[in-house]
């Protein structure tokens, strides 16, 4: 790796991807949760949204620097990363699963940062597959990881309890995977990491490609050849406005419209029906039987009023959306000695409750009319922090 890409540590940007505990917003006001209310399939927001999936972040540390989400000018050999002790432990993480197991999710992904790099990552599994649902069905167990680790640990994680896997890969030439990823893994690592999710029985696997303008969007065809006819789905995702350090721009959005019209011209594509309203992902079978791809498109699509979505981060914040500015401390909650499991999750049944974010349908409207100067925007948590 050259170090050219290294800046001089006097340029080298601390960027606040968490916020600082002071920031930490004040939990809404709780009421008991009726089991009336728990029984009909936990609470609803205010939109009438369950809640139905939690993302949980393990890790704030990654052995990719990519450019849209921990750009190594931000996140270079000075960030300050969560020291060990400041993570919720495994037993902390399966505490507040299984009450969020009881208010309805049904859903639980493992991200990062990189998960993989969290050690013993298959015993957090194994005690998240041991919980069951009020109906007595064990959660769907996934996780988002970037592949080079897993050809050496899937099939231990598959042992443990994990039901599906998604990888990220936006490139097949090593170099623009390296321009995208800033790193000296190649390819090859992660597509060895895919083979070994798909003999370990990982469901089908999912790959996710960021498309960017310019940078990787000569890979569309490429990436979708490769991947046709392999049991495998590809997804290609818009290029999104998360956090602050990737200097997003408009301009740099290749629509999924505009993705798919390129994919089709190649391979004919027939519309799937949407199973599941809060799935991110439209899915287009090819028309020759060859399988299928999706487009996930907050961008120019944004699904907001269906999202089911909660994420809790490495060192136990909740946030009810991806693009939020500031969490709620649950790992406070889960180590006062003074709070019962009823009295947590009568927090949590407020906070859902209570939620409003609708983030990217909101993104191109124009803000409301009020007086006075226009406040300024608040800082969005990074991705890298909360996972995708």
């Amino acid at each position: 790796m050259s170090s050219s890409r290294q800046p001089p540590a006097a340029s080298v940007a601390t960027i606040p991807i968490r916020p600082a505990r002071p920031a930490d917003l004040p939990w809404p006001p709780t009421r008991e949760a009726s089991s009336r209310a728990l029984q009909q399939g936990g609470p609803r927001d205010q939109l009438g949204r369950p809640l139905r999936d939690l993302r949980i972040s393990v890790t704030d540390r990654c052995n990719f620097r990519c450019t849209y989400c921990m750009p190594r000018e931000a996140f270079g050999k000075q960030h300050p990363f969560l020291p060990h002790g400041e993570l919720l432990t495994f037993e902390e993480i399966t505490r507040a699963a299984r009450l969020f197991v009881g208010l309805g999710v049904r859903k639980i992904r493992l991200t990062g940062g990189e998960p993989l790099l969290r050690r013993g990552l298959d015993d957090l599994v194994a005690m998240l597959a041991a919980l069951r649902t009020p109906e007595g069905a064990a959660p769907d167990l996934a996780l988002t990881t970037n592949g080079v680790l897993l050809a050496r640990m899937a099939g231990r994680l598959k042992a443990a309890g994990l039901n599906r896997v998604t990888v990220s890969l936006d490139a097949l030439d090593q170099d623009v995977f390296r321009r995208m990823t800033d790193t000296d893994h190649t390819v090859a690592e992660v597509l060895d990491g895919i083979a070994a999710a798909q003999a370990a029985g990982l469901g089908q696997v999912k790959v996710n490609m960021v498309v960017r303008k310019g940078v990787n969007d000569h890979e569309i065809l490429p990436m979708a050849q490769h991947f046709r006819g392999s049991g495998t789905e590809l997804r290609f995702i818009e290029y999104m406005d998360v956090g602050q350090t990737n200097q997003w721009q408009m301009s740099e959005v290749l629509t999924s419209e505009a993705v798919r019209a390129r994919l089709a011209a190649a391979h004919p594509l027939i519309p799937v029906e949407r199973t599941r309203g809060s799935d991110t992902a439209t899915r287009w079978h090819y028309a020759d039987g060859a399988g299928s791809v999706g487009f996930i498109s907050s961008v120019t699509q944004a699904f907001c009023g269906d999202c089911t979505r909660l994420r809790l981060s490495t060192e136990g914040r909740l946030y009810t959306c991806l693009f939020a500015s500031a969490g709620r401390d649950l790992r406070a909650l889960l180590r006062d000695a003074a709070l019962d499991d009823r009295a947590v999750v009568s927090r949590l049944h407020a906070l859902w409750s209570a939620r409003l974010d609708r983030y990217s349908e909101q993104r191109g409207a124009p803000p409301p009319a009020s007086p006075g100067p226009e406040p300024s925007p608040q800082p969005r948590v990074e991705m890298s922090y909360i996972g995708g």
